[in-house]
Order: C-alpha cells, then sequence, then structure tokens
C-alpha cells in the first residue's frame, strides 16, 4: 500500500493508527477535511478481512462525511474511525475507554459516536475518557432512527422529481437491508401504503418484516433484480457497480447505505443514462449526522432536530435541478454543491479572528 498516496486520491489531512495490547484494541481514525470545522464521523467495528480493506473503507467514509456535513450546511469536516476485530468477540468497557483515550489525544478535531456495531452504551463508555464524543444516551442517541425518517423524506422528494407527486402508496420498495436503519425506514413506508420486498441476510429479521408489513422477500443476491418502483440500499457499500447495474428493474434508487456507488462518475452516469433516479447517498442519509450535530448546541431538542433533518426532502431537490442545469449525474452534482460551499466559506474564513467560533 502506498499511504501517502491513497491520502492524496481522496484529499485526507490525516490517517492515524492505533494499537492497544492490553484490550487488543486496533483501528484507524481518517481526518479528510477540517475547512469548515472540527470532523465529524461514526465509529464502525467490523471484523474485516484484511487491514487494506479496512482502511479503503475508512478513507471513502470519511471522505463521504466531508461532503454529508457541508451538503446539509454544517460547520463541521469529515472524519471516521473504523476498529478492525468481531464484535461478539472484542467489546468490553475496557475496550472502548480505550479508544476513548485515542480519541482524546487528537484534541477536539474529530468528534466520533456509533456506527456499524457500536451503540449508546459503548458511546458512554468512550465518553469515560473523552468530551469529543456525540451520541450519547442521554442527548441525542441512537441516530438511527434519525437517519431513517431523513431517508424517509428524500424518498418523497425522488418521488415529486420522478413522478411530479410525493406519494408513495401504492409504490413498489425493495428494501436491501433491515438493521437499525432499514427497519425503521420500512415502518415509515408501510405507513405511507408502500408494497416491500425486502431482503438481508439475517433470516429472523426478514420473517418478523413478512409478518408484521405483510412483505415479500427474495435472496440478497435477487433483489438487485427485482421488478420496483424504488430501489432502496440500506446495507453494504459498492454495490452499484458495472455488474449490478444492468440487473436493475427500477426508476428510483434511494436509501441509507454510504457510498453505494463503487465509482461516482462511472456508475453515476451509467444511471443516468439508464434514466434512474439517483439520491446521493451523502445527502439522503444525512439524518443521523444532522441530528448529533445538534449537541454543539444545547440543550439538545428532538423536535427541532427533526425538522432540520426534514430539510433534506428540498436539499434533494435542489440537486436535482442542479444536475439537470449541468447535465451531470445527481451524485457529481451533489459533490459539486458541497465543494462550492466549503470553498466559499473556507475562503470568508482567511482572515485572522482572535477567538473566533469554529462551531
Amino acid at each position: 500500500m502506498k499511504i501517502f498516496e491513497l491520502m492524496k486520491k481522496y484529499g485526507h489531512e490525516q490517517l492515524i493508527y492505533f494499537y492497544d495490547k492490553e484490550t487488543g484494541l486496533k483501528g484507524i481514525t481518517a481526518i479528510h477535511n477540517t475547512n469548515l470545522g472540527p470532523a465529524l464521523g461514526g465509529t464502525r467495528l467490523y471484523n474485516y478481512e484484511t487491514e487494506e480493506e479496512a482502511l479503503f473503507d475508512v478513507l471513502r467514509l470519511s471522505q463521504a462525511m466531508t461532503y454529508k456535513a457541508a451538503a446539509a450546511d454544517l460547520n463541521c469536516g469529515g472524519g471516521k474511525s473504523v476498529l478492525l476485530g468481531d464484535p461478539s468477540k472484542v467489546k468490553s468497557e475496557a475496550y472502548f475507554r480505550a479508544y476513548g483515550r485515542y480519541i482524546n489525544v487528537l484534541n477536539g478535531r474529530f468528534y466520533t459516536g456509533e456506527d456499524m456495531n457500536i451503540n449508546e452504551k459503548d458511546v458512554e463508555y468512550m465518553g469515560m475518557e473523552t468530551n469529543f464524543v456525540n451520541g450519547r444516551a442521554s442527548m441525542s442517541g441512537n441516530p438511527a432512527p434519525m437517519t431513517a425518517y431523513g431517508v424517509y423524506w428524500g424518498i418523497k422528494a425522488c418521488a415529486k422529481e420522478k413522478w411530479g407527486d410525493d406519494s408513495l402508496t401504492g409504490k413498489t420498495i425493495a428494501l436491501q437491508g433491515l438493521g437499525a436503519v432499514g427497519y425503521s425506514l420500512g415502518e415509515y413506508l408501510i405507513s405511507e401504503g408502500a408494497k416491500l420486498i425486502v431482503t438481508d441476510i439475517d433470516r429472523e429479521k426478514v420473517s418478523r418484516a413478512v409478518k408484521e408489513w405483510n412483505a415479500e422477500t427474495v435472496h440478497p443476491d435477487d433483489i438487485y433484480q427485482v421488478e420496483c418502483d424504488i430501489f432502496s440500499p440500506n446495507a453494504g457499500g459498492a454495490i452499484l457497480n458495472d455488474e449490478t447495474i444492468p440487473k436493475l428493474k427500477c426508476e428510483i434508487i434511494a436509501g441509507a447505505a454510504n457510498n453505494v456507488l463503487l465509482d461516482d462518475e462511472v456508475h453515476g452516469n451509467m444511471l443516468k443514462t439508464l434514466g434512474i433516479l439517483y439520491a446521493p447517498d451523502f445527502v439522503i442519509n444525512a439524518g443521523g449526522v444532522i441530528n448529533v450535530y445538534q449537541e454543539f448546541y444545547p440543550p439538545y431538542n428532538q423536535e427541532r432536530a427533526m425538522q432540520i433533518v426534514k430539510e433534506i426532502y428540498e436539499r434533494l431537490l435542489r440537486v436535482f435541478a442542479y444536475a439537470k442545469a449541468h447535465n451531470v449525474n445527481t451524485q457529481i452534482a451533489a459533490i459539486k454543491l458541497a465543494e462550492e460551499r466549503i470553498d466559499l466559506i473556507s475562503r470568508i474564513r482567511r482572515n485572522y479572528i482572535p477567538n473566533s467560533k469554529h462551531l
């Protein structure tokens, strides 16, 4: 691996590897961009097959966080941590307190909280060693419900753009992934009268969805080729690629998964050519980060946070309008809009002001 070349390619400021021999903690923190403020991003615990896979994941996820924060009009940058290990074996109080101490070393350049296989209790353990955490149970809590709420409104915006009506009643939606976000999203969709086709590697979750929602189900490998109005990816990244895109039989793609496109330009253009409307992942799934960001402005108010998350609807419509005006795919349009905001705010901050506020 040529790490500095990778950092240059993705535009990162800092990459930190850490290891604690007492707990077996090992991980990588990537700080992508802090032009707008401190980096903000969750911590993911996953049993990666290789260190290279973990590095690739943290680089892409932290870059997406920069765009996510900028597109959501937040005054912070993007970062991410990945911890390498089997969640069923490594998690403990000592493990997360050791991790919290490493976060504290960064002295506020990076704020973190929940992501895959990390819960509110784990964040509380981190918080015993550092103040640079978000999403504590006593404040904004688990970000998954807010992420789902934002994706729901984002799907409605896509329907408005595609069909001129944001109602989802009677629409068939293929839901890939029934985790904390995916299941919460399904509840919103069912409540509006949508018909769901679901899949997940966890058969118990699938059985629950079939029972509670009267949903249809397909094998995980078959979800790409089901006939539906909307395909909603809510699991892993890089799932839209040369192999899967030709299988799609939908008009809209909108979900909570990060880095859905393997290549933003190549695969975004493929979808554009096919006439499939794509909701840029870092715009539609920003509800969770918008929610935890509210902790920077206490007291935290859930109702106010939900109103701000709901603005994802209008934000996506602006992205779609920009894409049409500039004849680019929607993912590139969202990146351009995020980069324009980062550049503009960075330039107005070029002059020194003593004790200036960064958040």
